[in-house]
């Protein structure tokens, strides 16, 4: 038997449901080996077509999704056919509402969302692309080695027209921060702890604002091309921003905010969506 390996093959950005966190972003490095024996080429599959065929799958089953695990007791659906609807409920009474198309959320089969349930559930639809002499398959799902600051985030871009419309993905994302040139760990990390497993929201997707419980929640909604999209969150989960959320208004603001707070400085703030990529902005 043959083996074959591909490491860093894709980057996974999505959203899932923690028990205690709530609704959190992040960023999954994915690197693949393939087992079995060789073809009359020589080869065990040919390179051009891993990253090809294995990425496409992968980005069809989980990425920009929100990942749910069906077996956490606190956890409940309703589907029609024309959308989804998930009440979820966290180990500390915090309560969250999600309703989108079916296509924007992955449903695992467990009672938590590990890189081990997600890479169990996508195996077998991988494996079915994969040619005859491929007969195993490993995964390993692991995160980006990150030895300065960082913050997980999750969003939703309504104008957007791909998968980043989806009101519940996010991104596990390095920040860094430069004072008057030189790097600030103080206000890198100012803002990795402001905006720890933090939603990041536009102020005018507020629809509704609900109490449950003596808490206050926001209840964002929105329409875009894939279909209607709404989410409850409680409000101390949540950032309001008047802008959109992509990464370049995002760094724009936080170069805006450090600007405030220390205006005789001044700031270059390097914002990552995901892994190796982001924005820049300088004020």
């Amino acid at each position: 038997m043959q083996a074959l390996f591909v490491d860093n093959l894709t980057v996974i950005d999505f959203a899932y449901f923690h028990p205690l966190r709530g609704i959190v972003g992040e960023s999954l490095i994915l690197d693949v080996e393939l087992f079995g024996e060789l073809n009359d080429e020589g080869m065990l599959f040919d390179f051009s077509y891993v990253k090809k065929r294995i990425k496409s799958c992968v980005d069809e089953l989980v990425d920009h999704k929100f990942l749910v695990p069906i077996q956490h007791p606190h956890v409940s659906q309703i589907a029609t056919p024309q959308e989804l609807t998930l009440q979820l409920r966290t180990e500390n009474d915090d309560h969250y509402g999600h309703i989108s198309p079916h296509q924007a959320v992955c449903l695992i089969d467990d009672e938590q969302i590990t890189p081990q349930s997600i890479a169990d559930t996508i195996k077998t639809d991988i494996m079915k692309i994969l040619p005859s002499n491929v007969t195993e398959l490993k995964l390993n799902l692991r995160e980006e080695n990150i030895n300065r600051a960082y913050y997980h985030y999750a969003h939703g871009l309504k104008k957007h027209f791909g998968d980043c419309q989806r009101i519940a993905h996010g991104h596990r994302s390095k920040i860094q921060v430069w004072e008057n040139g030189n790097y600030s760990e103080k206000w890198s990390q100012h803002i990795a702890d402001m905006w720890r497993d933090i939603y990041l929201a536009t102020e005018e997707d507020v629809v509704e604002k609900q109490q449950i419980d003596s808490k206050e929640y926001y209840v964002f909604q929105y329409h875009a091309n894939q279909g209607m999209f709404q989410l409850t969150i409680p409000q101390e989960r949540c950032h309001l921003i008047q802008s959109d959320t992509t990464v370049e208004l995002i760094a724009d603001y936080l170069g805006s905010y450090l600007k405030s707070q220390a205006p005789k400085s001044t700031f270059t703030v390097k914002a990552y969506e995901g892994v190796d990529k982001g924005a820049i902005a300088e004020r």
